[in-house]
């Protein structure tokens, strides 16, 4: 199911699915940074009943969080929904959404653009279950509003990819990359990044052939936490959340699939990184999927230890491996459609979206 594409006067709703950092009093000035820059796309940005309630009730009340969403999709003026930021528990609205079956119906009658990364990974896998195509790299506070005078332009260029789309459209390199801020008070506001040049662009791990498929996944950390990889704290809890409702592909979904990896501002240790890869070949992933695109690591931490990983635990299988993409939580970001067809290219270490994701 593909949603309209935007266009000026359309209505976005604003979720707070994981963190509810947007109603605290100290990101006042990035909500009002957010909220001139989507007036300026020419973007009304509707902020959900509870998406504004704060760190505290978010986390003590998923069930509302899921309410946020399904209002959304059951609002034929709102377009499409962004999510705020992403945080460490969307795994506690699954129960909420996956139960409800107007919720997916209204999915399925009322396809919208939904926009996020980290961990809004789970809404992603969820609403690609429900055969809806999302829009995997970016969010409301990190990018919309970013505290340089302007957009970072890669990512304002991405973000205005959902405005124009097109089939066959590359996803090219960006030739710089930032540093992640430390300092998000109002005196920051309209400071800029410090900025490295990146020469290296795309780095093809493995793989000589082109190919192309269905593009799945998201945050490597999250992904961890539906297949039990051994690394996540909180595990038997999600467990035994997700019992009934694993938003997690399965291997028929996977068969000829892209995946997509991508790690978090956690920093997951090179160890850590090791499990989850190896668990997802024990689980038959690894031998399900036909390629594999992977973000660049934030701030380049663990860059090098990473791409060894890979190299080491996948040569068995030979697939193309497209390294330091940019999207997830190293800046800048793009912006990936998924559950619509990619293409890479290994000789020319090119990353394409075959099919118009957008009608």
């Amino acid at each position: 199911m593909k949603p309209n594409r935007l266009k000026r006067g359309d209505k976005v709703a604003i979720v707070s699915l994981s963190s509810g950092i947007l109603g605290e009093s100290f990101v006042k000035h990035e909500l009002d940074l957010g909220i001139k820059r989507m007036e300026e796309f020419g973007l009304v940005p509707v902020f959900m009943e509870n998406s504004l309630k704060g760190l505290d009730f978010i986390k003590n009340h998923p069930e509302k969080r899921a309410d946020d969403l399904k209002q959304a999709f059951a609002d034929d003026e709102i377009k499409a929904i962004f999510c705020a930021i992403g945080g460490t528990d969307s795994y506690l609205t699954l129960p909420h959404l996956l139960n409800d079956e107007k919720f997916k119906q209204n999915v399925k009658n009322n396809p919208k653009i939904f926009m996020g990364f980290s961990d809004s990974t789970t809404s992603h896998l969820m609403l690609n279950k429900l055969g809806l195509t999302t829009f995997y790299g970016q969010s409301f506070l990190v990018d919309i509003a970013e505290f340089e005078p302007e957009m970072l332009e890669y990512s304002k260029n991405a973000f205005e990819y959902l405005f124009n789309p097109s089939e066959n459209h590359e996803i090219k390199p960006s030739a710089v990359w930032y540093k992640n801020r430390t300092d998000y008070s109002p005196a920051a506001v309209g400071t800029m990044r410090e900025k490295f040049e990146d020469a290296k662009g795309y780095e093809l791990l493995q793989g000589t052939d082109t190919v192309s498929g269905k593009l799945l996944g998201g945050c490597i950390e999250v992904l961890a936490e539906y297949i039990d990889a051994g690394v996540t704290e909180n595990q038997a809890e999600i467990n035994e959340i997700i019992s009934d409702c694993n938003p997690f592909p399965s291997l028929e979904e996977w068969n000829g699939s892209i995946m997509l990896l991508e790690s978090s501002d956690g920093l997951t240790s090179p160890d850590n990184y090791r499990k989850i890869i190896q668990k997802l070949k024990t689980i038959g992933v690894m031998q399900n999927i036909s390629g594999l695109i992977v973000g660049k690591p934030m701030d380049e931490v663990y860059y090098d230890e990473y791409k060894q990983i890979l190299k080491e635990e996948l040569k068995e299988y030979g697939f193309p491996i497209l390294y330091n993409i940019n999207v997830g939580h190293a800046y800048p970001h793009t912006l990936l459609p998924l559950g619509e067809v990619v293409e890479i290219n290994s000789t020319k270490k090119t990353l394409t979206i075959k099919s118009n994701p957008l009608n």
